[in-house]
């Protein structure tokens, strides 16, 4: 008797930006697990199979509720927005697998928002660059404070997940108004919200009018790096070739 769980990266949410292994997986799990607005982006496109889900903020019951389900007999496909293992659950699941020992756990990647965000801005991660979370609900804001600077010192493009929520409406404008401290106000910057899903909406701006734009829990935003220019529609980040190479 089967007895596994597939973490599964779904990407935005379309199936179109799933891989096919992710697909194949999912059409072949008899159960689907995971947080309710993943489940609810997929489930028409999957019919027919138990779905289990949990509201944000209740990971581990989550977590604990597809090996409970996977030591029944069921393969379980657990699903993560964009990569399991980018501020996802893939990692908790690892952790949680020593109670259940009789469960196989396989991880399958995904697309993340950093890459299927800056696919719609450009090319504003050429070089190289850093994934920062705003969200203080797990780590202290100091520290978060302590990653940015690191980052600019560095000269890193920057991509930043959780840029704001109902419960935290001011982190992006915090973190903003410690860029402005060390980073020009014109220094090129974009943002998608929404990816591949209703509402979408990606745009491009200065560093100075990222710090009043309103950011939710859907929104990925971009920050260049000295070497990041507005080329026509998109935001790209140069690598070091010249034009005349190139030619």
């Amino acid at each position: 008797m089967s007895k596994k769980i597939f973490v599964c990266g779904i990407g935005p949410g379309s199936l179109g930006k799933m891989t096919v292994e992710v697909r194949r997986v999912l059409e072949e799990c008899q159960v689907i697990c995971g947080y309710k607005l993943y489940t609810d982006l997929i489930k028409d496109f999957f019919p027919n199979k138990e779905i289990i889900n949990s509201p944000m903020t209740k990971e581990a019951d989550r977590c604990r509720l597809a090996f409970e389900s996977a030591s029944r007999g069921k393969d379980v496909a657990f699903i993560c927005s964009g990569d399991s293992g980018v501020y996802g659950l893939a990692g908790l699941i690892l952790e949680m697998q020593k109670d259940f020992k009789d469960v196989e756990v396989e991880l399958l990647p995904g697309v993340s928002a950093a890459l299927s965000g800056a696919a719609l801005l450009g090319s504003p991660l050429t070089n190289d660059f850093c994934c920062i979370s705003l969200s203080d609900r797990l780590t202290p804001w100091t520290l978060i404070e302590k990653r940015l600077s690191a980052a600019v010192a560095g000269d890193f493009a920057l991509v930043l997940y959780n840029p704001a929520s109902k419960g935290r409406p001011d982190t992006l404008r915090k973190a903003c108004s410690l860029l402005l401290t060390l980073l020009p106000e014109d220094r090129p910057c974009g943002y998608a919200s929404n990816i591949d899903r209703v509402g979408q909406k990606v745009g491009i701006l200065t560093l100075k009018e990222l710090a009043v734009f309103e950011a939710d829990m859907a929104t990925t935003v971009f920050i260049g790096n000295s070497q990041t220019r507005v080329v026509g529609k998109n935001l790209v980040t140069r690598r070091g070739y010249s034009i005349e190479e190139v030619l």
